[in-house]
């Protein structure tokens, strides 16, 4: 594959057709405290889909030979989250689960009520595949949710940020190689994927 194509990209741009040298135009935060990030600040939103295709598999159906189903904080409930187990991702879950789930409850249940994994599906008003298409994706708590959708811009046409989720819950995924959707201008703050080459990268 093809690493850079040379050309140079606007931020939307970077969202619709990138290269994969483009996946690391922004640096995913190393500091727990890096919250409220600046204008177009997307570190991971930016997602060379062939890339992810060839790793994972390029139909539901092929994705689909290495889904299996996690069971997600045994003691709050009996939700089963269904990953891939390429990359170790079923066992890395699985780590976070536990650690999760023996923690306080007013940590602890932040996960609860997950939105979901593996979902062939794509990303709500766009043409791209979402990285739940391939399992390797996850939605904590849709209650504690929020999104830069869900906020009136007004006239500055800026997007407010806002979060709920501790960062006790954050960092147990960010250990095991996922990054997390609150860490972006057009966040989503229940949102997890993995993506370990980002918390590895460092310019």
């Amino acid at each position: 594959m093809i690493w850079d194509d040379g050309k140079q990209r606007t931020a939307a741009q970077l969202n619709d057709a990138p290269d994969i040298e483009d996946m690391f135009h922004y640096a995913y935060p190393a500091s727990a405290g890096a919250l409220n990030p600046p204008i177009d600040f997307d570190p991971g939103r930016v997602r060379n889909k062939p890339f992810f295709k060839k790793l994972y598999g390029a139909s539901a159906q092929a994705v689909g030979q290495h889904i299996v189903g996690v069971r997600w904080l045994p003691k709050l409930g009996k939700a089963i989250i269904r990953v891939t187990t390429i990359g170790g991702i079923d066992q890395r879950l699985t780590a976070i689960s536990e650690s999760l789930d023996a923690m306080p409850a007013k940590i602890s249940g932040f996960g609860s009520k997950p939105g979901g994994g593996f979902n062939w599906r794509r990303i709500a008003g766009t043409n791209h595949l979402s990285m739940h298409a391939f399992g390797s994706a996850i939605d904590i708590n849709v209650g504690y949710s929020d999104n830069w959708h869900w906020q009136n811009t007004g006239a500055s046409g800026l997007v407010r940020y806002k979060n709920r989720i501790p960062m006790a819950v954050v960092a147990l995924f960010e250990k095991e190689g996922f990054i997390w959707g609150g860490r972006w201008y057009h966040y989503d703050t229940m949102h997890f994927e993995y993506r370990p080459e980002l918390l590895l990268y460092r310019p």
